[in-house]
């Protein structure tokens, strides 16, 4: 019998049909990106205070600034141990019983009762629109933008399991065209959304489909090359996420209203759906539908791209996994080294979401240039890549992982105590955060796979990576709620959340150099697993000799 890794070593592992496969793919990472983190500009919330139709008469009549209309009717509040206007409360006058002045040196209502805003607010936004401007989700209503990031892991959640169902189910290739169909429908809906609440509704199901084709283009690719190049494919084809970072502030600067920048996000969707005619079903999941006519045909069709030639061994082409297992969720629990595993594996898919997109939603409230910083931080993610492909075969996994953690950790410790006038140097300590939880972020992801046995791997792989979209739903709540209370508040929690999660990581295995596990044993007593592998080495070293009296 013939496995399809068999076949690959004679179609090409890596040739220049899975490279062009690789680059139409990899295009699907980068508005994936603007869909992740898009709420940075997307629900943007600019200087803002109370808003009076009279004052804005007055204003106009008089001539008066907005900041001198502000100055009279909006009373100082306490911030930080700083005198500032205040954005929810307002003097109450009655501004048409009262004989007023245009002169603002004459006018004092500092001793007039105050209460909150009851006509709404007004921004000084230069411009730009956000969906808190149009909706006024400030003040009382605060909390409600944090629902705009939080339905979108929810479709997350919700997505990554059924997407991945119908992906067993329907194959790869469809799977992925169908998630595209509803990625452009819902963007749209949510660019054409005409209140809040419907908006909820449609990120909800923008989520649904984002990510779980996102995971479904991810499976394809790494199942049409070759077994050495699925690490290195997989990383570089997260690392393109990185590249729709770089372009989202860009984007952002030149597109104004929230609801144009969501419309260009989603016409990559659309886009791809023309990937009918140019990407494969997977031979492997074919042939898992004992489909082998199609499965043979796609993978001559592969071999002749690559200019490469295939023996008689096709017609003996089957599934390698056909005799696995039936995995359940209690396998994840049942012994104790697999439950450790799911565990701290769990843990750190749950911290690595949290820091990552409450790194980047962070930069939105800081007051800044968000484009120019939000640009140098995406900059920073490049490296991670790099550094993880460059340390994982030469010093392993568990070390540069933890370390990974611990560098964000730090950073984040140490950039809350750094004072706002060292400017530059808090810029650059916070970019090293951003680093290290990148790295850690796509670390989690192979590693999951080299810590479950193969029977119990995808299962393992998509309980463990729930955990993800759950640290999602609690990061906005988490940053914004919590900055109220101290703007550098959430970054004590971030930081005490990467050093465990780094402690943790010391109590894995290392797996450099180990061969996947493919039975539980091979967890629970490696060292059966260590003679086996040697028993298997010497047998083949008993045979050279033969082969050489042979020839």
């Amino acid at each position: 019998m013939t496995t399809f890794d068999d076949i690959l070593e004679e179609a090409g592992k890596f040739g220049r049909c899975q490279k062009r496969i690789f680059a139409l793919l990899c295009v699907l990472s980068v508005p994936f990106a603007g869909v992740y983190v898009g709420i940075v500009f997307q629900g943007f919330t600019p200087d803002h205070w109370c808003r009076d139709s009279e004052v804005v008469e007055w204003r106009q009549t008089c001539g008066w600034s907005l900041a001198d209309s502000r100055r009279l009717m909006v009373p100082l509040v306490n911030s930080s141990d700083v005198l500032q206007p205040s954005s929810c409360e307002q003097y109450e006058v009655d501004w048409n019983s009262t004989a007023f002045t245009c002169d603002t040196e004459e006018l004092d209502f500092s001793k007039s009762p105050i209460t909150a805003c009851k006509r709404g607010w007004e921004y000084d936004y230069e411009g730009r629109r956000s969906f808190v401007t149009e909706f006024d989700l400030v003040c009382s209503n605060a909390w409600l933008v944090d629902m705009y990031q939080a339905t979108l892991n929810v479709g997350f959640l919700v997505g990554s399991i059924a997407i991945g169902y119908l992906a067993d189910r329907l194959g790869r290739k469809m799977t992925f065209l169908i998630s595209n169909v509803l990625n452009g429908i819902a963007g749209i809906l949510v660019a054409v959304a005409p209140n809040y609440v419907s908006l909820l509704v449609f990120r909800t199901l923008y989520g649904f489909g984002v990510k779980g084709g996102w995971v479904a283009g991810y499976v394809l690719l790494t199942e049409i090359v070759g077994v050495e190049f699925r690490r290195t494919v997989g990383v570089l084809y997260q690392m393109f996420f990185s590249v729709g970072i770089l372009l989202l502030p860009l984007l952002a600067y030149f597109i104004t209203d929230w609801r144009w920048l969501q419309a260009v996000i989603t016409i990559p969707y659309i886009l791809m759906l023309s990937y009918y005619w140019f990407i494969p079903e997977s031979p492997r999941w074919l042939l898992s539908q004992n489909k082998k006519s199609k499965a043979v045909k796609i993978t001559e069709d592969m071999a002749k791209e690559n200019k490469m030639s295939l023996s008689k061994n096709i017609e003996s082409l089957t599934d390698d996994n056909a005799d696995s297992n039936t995995a359940s969720f209690m396998d994840l629990i049942r012994t104790p080294k697999i439950r450790k595993h799911t565990f701290i594996l769990s843990y750190n898919w749950f911290t690595s979401a949290v820091v990552y997109q409450g790194l980047i939603m962070r930069l939105g409230i800081l007051g800044g240039n968000v484009y120019i910083d939000f640009l140098i931080s995406g900059l920073v993610e490049f490296p991670a890549a790099f550094l993880i492909l460059f340390t994982i075969e030469r010093i392993g996994r568990r070390l540069p992982f933890a370390s990974a953690n611990f560098v964000a950790g730090a950073s984040c410790f140490i950039t809350a105590f750094i004072p706002d006038s060292m400017f530059w140097f808090k810029t650059v300590v916070a970019c090293i955060g951003r680093l290290g939880i990148t790295m850690a972020f796509e670390m989690v992801i192979f590693v999951n796979t080299e810590l479950y046995p193969t029977f119990v791997r995808n299962l393992g792989v998509s309980v463990c990576s729930t955990l993800c979209d759950v640290g999602g739903i609690v990061a906005p709540f988490l940053l914004y709620r919590l900055a109220v209370i101290w703007l550098e508040l959430p970054l004590i929690i971030f930081g005490s959340l990467a050093f465990l999660a780094g402690g943790l990581v010391l109590l894995l295995p290392e797996t450099r150099g180990v061969p996947l596990p493919d039975t539980i044993d091979d967890i629970e007593f490696p060292d059966r697993m260590k003679e086996k592998v040697a028993q298997k080495d010497q047998q083949l070293t008993n045979l050279l000799p033969n082969k050489t009296t042979l020839l």
